[in-house]
């Protein structure tokens, strides 16, 4: 089976770098895979993308060694299967709340013994190779989203279940249901806090780690601060921040 370059970073002890696509369009997509990143992340949640338009960019990604990530849409075993077959690496899925939801993540993304998937990996093979279903569940990453209070309280049994490999933390709602607007890396005092939290508990279970960021600063900041993977923002936000840069520029105002 292809190699997982977030593992193959984690066990450099390098932090990943990863591209995330919010954009339904396999070019972008190729796009941002022969960037100089990692892996890229493909939105199916606050994203564009749908399970329509995945395989396509999926495709798209496997035109490098860049892994393949799918955030699905919900924790629903169909969406999770869905994106493995389809030839996700690795999967994030948002707002896991309970040490149960986490068991129902791990129960969709594993096959047996260790879960439940079902077997018919379609594309994923054809990406994977032959040795797919003997190698997919050492190989394929299982993250959860850790953004509400909720799950920031029930951290430390998330982080102990088996099977589940990290956490990735959603800095935005994290700031929401701690009553603030979303903000930058430093915005907020106490949402800087529970992050530190998140990452020094999942480095003390040994679970992976990841965050989205504001841009490539933050990322950095992040990395320093010990998250295995980050990722500077998405497609839409960096071609806006450009785009306003350029026009700037242009008028002299740059």
């Amino acid at each position: 089976m292809r190699e997982n370059r977030l593992r193959k970073r984690k066990s450099e002890n390098k932090p990943a770098i990863c591209s995330w696509v919010s954009c339904d369009n396999s070019f972008i997509t190729e796009l941002a895979a022969h960037g100089p990143v990692d892996g890229v992340v493909i939105d199916t949640q606050h994203g564009m993308a749908d399970a329509h338009s995945m395989p396509a960019q999926l495709q798209a990604i496997s035109t490098t060694d860049k892994t393949p990530i799918v955030r699905v849409r919900s924790l629903d075993s169909g969406l999770v299967m869905k994106a493995l077959d389809a030839g996700a690496q690795a999967i994030i899925c948002p707002l896991i709340n309970t040490a149960d939801e986490a068991r129902e993540l791990v129960f969709a993304g594993r096959y047996p013994p260790q879960g439940g998937r079902s077997f018919g990996p379609a594309r994923g093979v054809l990406y994977g190779g032959p040795d797919y279903f003997k190698t997919a569940n050492d190989t394929i990453m299982i993250l959860a989203m850790i953004e509400t209070q909720e799950g920031l309280a029930n951290l430390d049994e998330i982080l102990a279940v088996d099977g589940l490999d990290g956490i990735f933390i959603g800095p935005s709602d994290m700031a929401v249901t701690m009553g603030h607007a979303p903000g930058p890396e430093g915005a907020y005092d106490d949402v800087e806090a529970a992050i530190e939290r998140c990452v020094t508990a999942a480095k003390a279970a040994g679970k992976y780690t990841g965050i989205f960021c504001s841009g490539g600063k933050g990322a950095r900041q992040r990395a320093d601060q010990g998250f295995d993977m980050v990722v500077p923002n998405h497609d839409g936000n960096l071609y806006s921040m450009m785009l306003k840069q350029q026009v700037e520029i242009f008028n002299g105002k740059a």
